[in-house]
């Protein structure tokens, strides 16, 4: 069964869960708690309800689909799925849409807070390169990668506490990570007004010269896990996609790949309505608008 005849038969996320549940019913649901065999089915919450210790469990719970998350699809499955003979075609118009994305997201900026950091992905190795590798952060293996999240760890007056949310991410490419280039890189996504915050590498050194105020600290777990704390999660949350996704990201295309990660990322709580903004992304990428 590909997609499309997947489709056909289920036209709705909830026909997918009543045809999941109705095998488990067949199977039936243990008590994670207390063993019991008996479960009341609570249709408002789509959970069951152990008849004995009232412990209650998601549809999932208890199966391999638990904890799992939606993923991607590289361009080989899509021509799989969509059952075309040649696989380039594919390719092009995906790559076509990451482009769509990135060049939406460019007519924004980033304000206020910010958070700005490095990352490094791997990425394909020409053959002729293969035999004199480097070795971790200088390895031809791994593209430098420019990231920024606009947060606001601000506390509030009356309770004292942090504000935990973060809005917008951006990243990008910056082959040599030296100051000039970064510079370049950084007045296109930041805007002037801004507070940003950064380890104390070199590759800073100009930053206060674009932005109203800049805050280094020096690299540690700690800054890690506070300062920097939207960056490094948005890090590891791509290198984690693209791994489960594609096999080998060529460093050439790795903008487009970064590109559609942000975008999602940034439309997170859009639910229905991220395909209908990616259709006026792709008609028209400059058209600005609220998303």
């Amino acid at each position: 069964m590909n997609i499309l005849e997947f489709s056909q038969i289920f036209r709705s996320e909830e026909d997918c869960k009543l045809h999941f549940k109705a095998f488990r019913d067949k199977e039936g649901i243990i008590c994670t708690k207390c063993n019991c065999l008996k479960h009341y089915w609570i249709s408002t919450k789509w959970m069951y309800e152990c008849s004995s210790c009232k412990y209650r469990a998601s549809l999932k719970k208890g199966t391999i689909l638990e904890h799992s998350n939606k993923k991607g699809f590289s361009a080989k499955e899509v021509q799989k799925q969509l059952g075309m003979k040649r696989y380039q075609p594919v390719w092009r118009a995906m790559h076509k849409i990451r482009e769509a994305m990135g060049l939406r997201d460019d007519q924004y900026k980033l304000a206020d807070m910010l958070e700005l950091d490095d990352g490094f992905f791997e990425t394909s190795t020409p053959e002729s390169t293969k035999k004199n590798l480097k070795r971790g952060r200088g390895s031809q293996k791994q593209t430098k990668v420019l990231v920024s999240a606009e947060s606001t760890p601000l506390e509030d007056i009356k309770t004292g506490k942090k504000s935990t949310s973060c809005r917008y991410f951006k990243m990008k490419v910056s082959p040599s990570f030296v100051a000039k280039e970064n510079d370049q890189i950084i007045t296109a996504l930041i805007k002037p007004n801004s507070v940003v915050m950064t380890d104390q590498s070199t590759s800073y050194i100009n930053l206060s010269n674009y932005v109203e105020i800049h805050m280094s600290e020096k690299s540690s777990k700690e800054v890690t896990n506070t300062s920097l704390k939207w960056t490094h999660i948005a890090i590891s949350n791509a290198k984690r996609n693209f791994l489960g996704v594609y096999h080998k990201i060529n460093a050439k295309y790795l903008q487009n790949y970064l590109d559609e990660f942000a975008y999602k990322l940034n439309r997170r709580y859009f639910g229905d309505r991220l395909f209908d903004r990616l259709i006026i992304a792709v008609a028209n990428p400059f058209l600005q608008t609220s998303g």
